[in-house]
């Protein structure tokens, strides 16, 4: 039995048949399921002999209509959508970044029956078992990273970001090596400054547009580590 025909055994014995009855013209949930594959075939990137990596975030773009009727499922239908997405991959030895997760939004400019599919890539990130500062240090963080969603401190002396277990962020993404990025926290009298110094990386290091070795940052920086999307914010009058 093939992944598309064990994702409808499922969500008809989970919902009892609720989509067998829709309209024709209606978005099935295995036309989606289906989308969803030909977005990891489309989007794999050989990284390896035995390795592709492929998006592990996926946005259903639908109409209003579709959007209205699948809503009240989006609990059921987007949990089978991953292991879809898991089993599919594992078939044909793709690698994610992070764990999947799939999205349902509204867009009125779509119509009854269409729908689109927006996939990314968005890395696994977590802080290293030796990074645990405490919950004063974090208040008095010289500033905060947001990585896909979520906020990590940056105190001083500062913080290591890359792929190797030993760093203080630890971010899944192929495109990033061991010991990536250090931000360095410098004080100046009562000002704090900020400085990320890439650390010799394979892939080398955006910061604010520009490829270097290191730069100051400041609120509302961004840097880019592989496909990683690092933002900077920082509070007060510091930097």
């Amino acid at each position: 039995m093939g992944v598309l025909q064990r994702f409808e055994r499922r969500l008809e014995s989970m919902v009892q048949g609720a989509f067998t009855r829709a309209l024709h013209y209606e978005v099935q949930p295995v036309e989606i399921a289906a989308a969803i594959q030909r977005e990891l075939d489309n989007n794999a990137q050989i990284v390896s002999r035995q390795r592709s990596l492929v998006p592990n975030d996926f946005v259903v773009e639908l109409g209003s209509a579709d959007y209205e009727r699948l809503a009240p499922y989006s609990g059921t239908l987007a949990p089978e959508l991953i292991e879809l997405a898991r089993e599919h991959a594992e078939l044909q030895h793709y690698a994610f970044t992070g764990p999947p997760r799939v999205q349902f939004e509204r867009h009125d400019d779509i119509g009854t029956g269409d729908f689109r599919i927006r996939s990314a890539v968005r890395a696994g990130v977590d802080r290293g078992a030796s990074y645990s500062p405490t919950s004063t240090a974090e208040q008095r963080a010289a500033a905060y990273l947001v990585i896909n969603g979520t906020q990590h401190p940056v105190v001083a002396p500062g913080i290591v970001l890359g792929r190797g277990s030993e760093c203080d962020i630890r971010i899944d993404d192929p495109g990033v090596s061991r010991r990536h990025l250090e931000i360095r926290v410098y004080q100046q009298g009562p000002q704090t400054q900020l400085v990320a110094v890439d650390l010799g990386s394979t892939n080398g290091t955006v910061i604010d547009g520009a490829r270097v070795p290191q730069a100051p940052i400041t609120n509302g920086s961004r840097i880019v580590l592989g496909s990683t999307v690092v933002d900077v914010h920082r509070h007060g009058s510091g930097g």
